[in-house]
């Protein structure tokens, strides 16, 4: 990175810890103000007290000097107090508004996005450098550095500034001091380089061993992977893979840390041979007369102050120019553009609900990729119609719906809704045409009610009617506190744990509850039971009522109750039809009708 784009990625990071809590980053500042000139107080005052001494000032002037450096310590301490306690509460804000950018970028992004593996692992990454210690989480320890080092540093050099006056010390002394001083703070800098380039190598390697890490634990702590565990004995493995791979951790973080112990050192005897000098000089000149004994005091603390100071200012300028690099993978994320059009035109709201939808010469294939999904699918079907979509894994159905529900744009071809290509409508109102129930669907750790309206307020009777049209209605009479029974344990230790099948049952409900004109359902029995997949059969006219249905599933028995059925082959329709002419028609419906009927029949 140029020095420019490190000063562009630094700017926008201090703006970013702004924008993520400004109560936060005053406090961070107010700190390191505070924590900067602190020390100096008692230094000054401290002298002026010692030189009083000697001097014999009046016990008023020798108070005051005691009292002032009483007095402004105690100050400054009660505001850092005060300070602190207002960052507690302001930091708590700020991760969770850092939290909640990721929330945020998420549902603003383009579902080709979400289901990009690359675009997943760069927010699994960013994530984990954050937990390690690097980008925004970093940049405030730095901001607040970089503002305690510079105060230091200019409180140092106004308070040191008189000692290259004194007429006492011989010219080269002076000379030799300052030389001393440059190779100091030059030593310093170049030795605290040193260790921090290492631990930013072990952080560096720390993001993929946390990952790592992170996953292990998650397979090992999630509850519903201890029957695996001890059915196939996997215990005994599990942990030695984890014990080697914290020992390993373990090993990479000594070696490190005991070379920057060493680097350290050498830097530190610099410091102390530098001090020594001071003292020495500062001998030689108050045996001659020049200095006061306070002001020996004052200066030796000062430029110890100040080669503490800029050495820590020109590794923290490093840390930096490193973390940089760090923050911009983390603005790469969120600067990733929504590439899905939006629209302009509005759904038009039919009290009919005569929408008609075309899927003219569609062809599809996923981001970088070089195999079609689906190719040249040509359908139509209008409102009310009972539309199944069936065929093998892998024929193209999911795609197909993906495509209806626009989670992804055509790559050749058009999809219209009332003649219209569906991309000139307005995005948002597009989607609110469709209740979808997928395959990998996902229930909450809220209450039942809001579970199935998708919301905290919702109408009760409603959601208690399309309970019961779901099939759920049973099973939610016997839940101890009814629609507000929260489910799952996650925030509330009287959650209910509810089956496959149930759930299944609450996101057709959900599904229901929505009343959008268009119903689509990928494998809405799959986890069903018998009996229940017969109950949602036999009701699925009244379910759908007189909405469009979109039915995909592997078991052609559900069918016999869709008006059309398109039966999907290797990304393309190979046929169209009723149940009864697709079977006589002994293509591909035939076939696969015949391979599932075979386990139901005699021979």
């Amino acid at each position: 990175m140029k020095l420019s784009e490190h000063f562009r990625v630094f700017k926008r990071g201090i703006g970013l810890l702004w924008e993520l809590s400004r109560a936060f980053t005053v406090c961070t500042v107010l700190q390191a103000v505070i924590t900067a000139i602190a020390p100096y107080v008692p230094i000054y005052f401290s002298a002026r007290l010692i030189d009083g001494l000697a001097a014999g000032r009046p016990a008023f002037t020798l108070a005051l000097c005691a009292g002032l450096t009483v007095g402004l310590t105690f100050l400054l301490q009660l505001v850092r107090s005060c300070v602190q306690e207002r960052a507690g509460a302001a930091t708590e804000a700020f991760s969770c508004s850092a939290s909640w950018k990721y929330a945020e970028k998420a549902m603003d992004m383009a579902y080709s996005s979400i289901e990009d593996r690359d675009v997943a692992l760069l927010c699994e990454r960013i994530k984990q450098e954050t937990t390690t210690g690097f980008n925004y989480w970093n940049l405030r320890g730095q901001m607040a550095a970089l503002i305690q080092y510079a105060v230091q540093i200019a409180a140092s050099v106004s308070l040191t500034a008189s000692f290259f006056q004194i007429g006492s010390i011989p010219a080269w002394m002076k000379f030799a001091l300052a030389a001393g001083l440059v190779l100091t703070i030059l030593a310093g800098t170049f030795f605290k380089a040193k260790a921090e380039k290492l631990k930013n190598s072990l952080f560096e390697k720390a993001v993929d061993l946390n990952m790592t890490m992170t996953r292990l634990n998650a397979y090992e702590s999630e509850y519903s992977s201890g029957k695996d565990i001890r059915l196939y004995g996997m215990a005994e493995g599990i942990i030695r893979r984890t014990e080697a791979f914290q020992r390993g951790v373990c090993s990479l973080e000594l070696e490190t840390n005991v070379l920057c112990s060493l680097f350290n050192s050498i830097g530190e005897a610099f410091s102390f041979a530098l001090r020594l000098g001071v003292y020495m000089v500062l001998i030689f000149a108050s045996l001659r007369g020049g200095v006061s004994v306070g002001s020996i005091a004052q200066y030796v603390s000062c430029l110890t102050l100040l080669i503490a100071a800029v050495s820590g200012l020109a590794a923290t300028v490093q840390m930096v120019l490193v973390n940089n690099r760090y923050l911009k993978r983390y603005f790469s994320y969120f600067d990733i553009p929504n590439v899905m059009y939006r629209g302009s035109l509005t759904v038009e709201k039919r009290d009919d609900n005569e929408y008609d939808v075309e899927f003219r010469d569609v062809s599809f294939r996923y981001p970088r990729t070089d195999a079609w999904a689906l190719r040249h699918v040509s359908i139509r079907f209008k409102v009310g119609e009972k539309l199944a979509v069936v065929g093998m894994n892998g024929s193209g159905k999911t795609t197909f719906i993906k495509l209806l529900c626009r989670l992804y744009d055509p790559t050749e071809g058009e999809i219209l809704l009332n003649g219209v290509d569906i991309r000139k409508y307005d995005y948002d109102e597009y989607m609110s045409l469709f209740s979808v129930v997928f395959q990998d669907f996902r229930l909450f750790a809220v209450s039942l009610g809001q579970n199935v309206a998708a919301g905290t307020d919702y109408d009760r009777a409603r959601v208690e009617d399309c309970l019961k049209r779901a099939g759920f209605d049973r099973r939610e009479a016997a839940m101890p506190q009814g629609l507000d029974t929260p489910l799952y344990k996650d925030f509330d230790k009287d959650g209910v744990e509810i089956s496959g099948g149930e759930a299944q049952k609450i996101a057709l409900a959900r599904a229901l509850y929505k009343d959008a004109p268009f119903i689509v359902l990928d494998e809405p029995t799959a986890a069903l039971d018998p009996v229940s997949e017969y109950e949602v059969y036999s009701r699925f006219n009244s379910i759908a009522g007189d909405r469009t249905a979109v039915y995909i599933s592997h078991r052609l028995a559900s069918c016999r109750f869709c008006d059309k059925i398109a039966v999907f082959h290797e990304g393309r329709i190979v046929q169209t039809g009723r149940h009864e002419e697709l079977i006589a028609a002994e293509g591909k419906y035939s076939e696969l009708w015949t391979a599932q009927a075979q386990y139901y029949t005699k021979k």
